[in-house]
């Protein structure tokens, strides 16, 4: 196998026209740059230089591989321009997995923020579904996972959870529900109202649920839906209250009005999941930094 070093020495002699002119160029002695050509030689199985007076010339394979040195060279030095660009951030690929309700809020903008400072960085998107993202993080195959996760969960071996923003709920009303005219309601204010159930069992459902439970009560759920849209559509018609995480602002629906919750506040933890074990990426460093300055709803 030829020796890309020495292919490189070959081409200094080819281009100067002598071993002692390469040598300067090179920092190498006369004699250093000699051998490594008579090594490249025997590699080759045939000469590379003739010499010429005082100088030398190529053969024809000496001509042939100081081509091929020139091709590697200019490939090598666009490998450290690229290498350099993906270190620095300026390029590279994420690969997303998030939840419905976070696209429109949060995901859209910060996409859009990292393509006008990186716009090198290539994102591929994909909402989580049924199946646990989690495993394809492990494994290397997504780089970036959104997921609503409770801060006393318990640790998930390969991942590193890192809290991104607490997503606040407020109830959803029908306009001509007394508690509409209010700005700000207590949670107690809704134990007796009739519910409507705007997201499946999970951390989303659990961060409901116990907040209800400080505040004394369980919600008396007469509806299901396990979505926040068609839950705004079953307020609208008058079947119940929903409380709705306000990152979902996409999903509101302009029949009914959105007010503030207290004592407590029902919050969500948003947080980033990340391959645990190696540093991230500088593209993924700022995909995540553009995460943050979305401002919060």
């Amino acid at each position: 196998m030829l020796d890309v070093r020495r292919l490189q020495i070959l081409r200094a002699v080819v281009v100067s026209g002598s071993v002692s002119a390469a040598a300067r160029n090179l920092g190498y002695t006369p004699s250093a740059v000699s051998q490594q050509v008579a090594v490249l030689e025997r590699e080759a199985g045939m000469p590379l230089l003739e010499r010429t007076g005082r100088g030398v010339r190529a053969t024809d394979a000496g001509r042939l591989l100081s081509g091929y040195a020139m091709v590697i060279g200019q490939q090598v030095a666009q490998a450290e321009t690229a290498l350099a660009d993906l270190r620095a951030g300026r390029t590279g690929r994420v690969v997303v997995r998030y939840f419905a309700s976070a696209g429109a809020s949060l995901v859209a903008p910060a996409v859009a923020r990292l393509r006008r400072e990186h716009p090198g960085v290539r994102v591929e998107l994909g909402l989580t579904g049924a199946e646990d993202p989690l495993p394809l993080l492990r494994d290397g195959r997504v780089d970036v996972v959104l997921v609503v996760r409770s801060r006393s969960a318990r640790p998930v071996p390969g991942v590193r959870f890192t809290h991104l923003r607490d997503d606040a709920y407020d109830v959803a009303l029908p306009p001509e529900h007394p508690l509409a005219e209010r700005p700000v309601v207590a949670l107690a204010e809704l134990a007796g109202e009739p519910w409507v159930g705007s997201e499946p069992a999970g951390p989303c459902r659990d961060a409901v649920l116990d907040a209800c439970a400080a505040a004394g009560f369980a919600p008396d759920v007469v509806v299901d839906s396990e979505d926040y849209r068609t839950a705004l559509g079953f307020v609208a018609a008058g079947l119940g209250v929903a409380l709705v995480p306000r990152i979902a602002s996409g999903e509101r629906d302009p029949r009914v009005v959105l007010r503030e919750v207290r004592d407590p506040r029902p919050v969500r933890s948003i947080q980033v999941a990340t391959r645990d074990g190696a540093a991230p990426s500088e593209a993924v460093r700022a995909l995540i930094a553009a995460f943050r300055q979305v401002p919060a709803g």
